[in-house]
């Protein structure tokens, strides 16, 4: 089986977590493919310039914003599945669902359908993927309450983690930054949408050192000067080898904290994981683990108080970092491509079963928008 893997056009015009997600699908897919007994799955990376969507048995399409729902209406209309990892944001709820569709068809009468909001662009990848792919349950959830998506039709399929993390040495950060002792760990965009200089001081108080990875835009330009001047904060931007240093430092830290606003936090703290340390996450954080209190703890992004207790509980009874890790074993890349792997087999199976249907492509409002009203 040939398997497309895409998104938007202008993903690889910058370097992040989505970026690193599609290469090491890509790579793991390709690698799990050699091994005795596992279905003839060949990944590889579209190049819509050179190749169609229908040169593939199946494809995969990475996030369901950007655009991407044209992606997938293509598809559809070449009779080829898509499998579809849609990263919603798990804070989607009902109200925020309802609000959505309302201004949807205020829109559409103002201006006879001539243009979708970015929520029915998202709503109609969804509803014509042939299957879903979700982060963790409260994607899940998110997928069902705001964008009315049959939970049937969705799969749970954490993002994997990279082998260097497994295998984390604090030495090489220690030696390339000079940093002994204790310190928290924060890593990821500078901006007050993240909580940092709230969380230097939270961390000041308990006199625990802070170092935060990771760049400001220049509208947050002021907010990390601010936070260099915090005392007990060491700013070190993006360094050079930036996956090693990062496995690096989380290994070497005593805890690694995410509390803020965001909801998309979830690949990060499996990864501090992964290395060993201990996580403090927002209350928004989707990640759920069973028996992982010892090592996992939340706390809301604006309650220092609640803050300082689970850093004063991490730090008085620090878990050993074999223990950690095996919370997070399973999601290594390796396993999570075998999963993939059977997706797609799943997939092309019941494609190839089903009748031909006549999806709806966005033109004009939604067949089922009556039932929005009664939900």
């Amino acid at each position: 089986m040939r398997v497309g893997i895409l998104s938007y056009p202008m993903l690889f015009q910058r370097d992040g977590r989505l970026q690193a997600q599609v290469r090491a699908t890509i790579q793991a897919l390709n690698r799990i493919a050699l091994m005795p007994g596992r279905g003839p799955v060949e990944a590889e990376l579209v190049d819509p310039l050179r190749s169609r969507l229908d040169d593939y048995d199946l494809v995969h399409v990475f996030a369901a914003i950007n655009g991407n729902h044209r992606i997938v209406e293509a598809a559809v209309e070449l009779d080829v599945p898509v499998v579809l990892s849609a990263l919603i944001a798990p804070g989607w709820n009902r109200a925020d669902g309802r609000r959505a569709r309302i201004a949807d068809r205020l829109l559409g009468n103002l201006i006879g359908w001539g243009v979708q909001s970015s929520y029915a662009q998202t709503r109609d990848a969804l509803q014509l993927a042939s299957l879903v792919l979700a982060q963790g349950p409260a994607e899940k959830q998110a997928m069902r309450n705001a964008f009315l998506v049959d939970p049937d039709k969705v799969r749970v399929m954490p993002n994997g983690i990279g082998p260097h993390f497994f295998a984390a040495d604090a030495q090489l950060f220690r030696a390339r930054t000079g940093l002994q002792g204790e310190f928290a760990l924060m890593a990821g965009p500078v901006s007050p949408y993240r909580n940092q200089i709230e969380m230097a001081q939270a961390l000041h108080e308990i006199a625990l050192p802070l170092v935060v990875m990771g760049e400001a835009r220049e509208r947050d330009a002021g907010y990390l000067r601010q936070l260099r001047a915090a005392p007990g904060v060491i700013c070190m931007g993006t360094p050079r080898h930036a996956e090693r240093m990062m496995a690096s430092a989380c290994a070497a830290a005593s805890v690694f904290v995410l509390p803020g606003r965001g909801d998309d936090l979830a690949p990060a703290a499996l990864e501090a994981l992964a290395a060993g340390t201990p996580v403090l996450a927002g209350a928004e954080c989707a990640l759920e683990l069973p028996n992982s209190e010892f090592a996992l703890k939340k706390a809301r992004w604006d309650d220092v108080r609640a803050q300082k207790r689970a850093l004063l509980a991490i730090l008085e009874a620090a878990p050993a970092p074999e223990r950690v890790r095996a919370l997070v074993r399973q999601f290594s890349w390796d396993s999570v491509a075998l999963q993939l792997n059977d997706c797609y087999l799943d997939v092309a199976e019941s494609f190839r079963r089903r009748l031909p249907q006549a999806p709806w492509l966005g033109q004009g409002p939604c067949p089922s928008s009556e039932s929005y009203t009664a939900r």
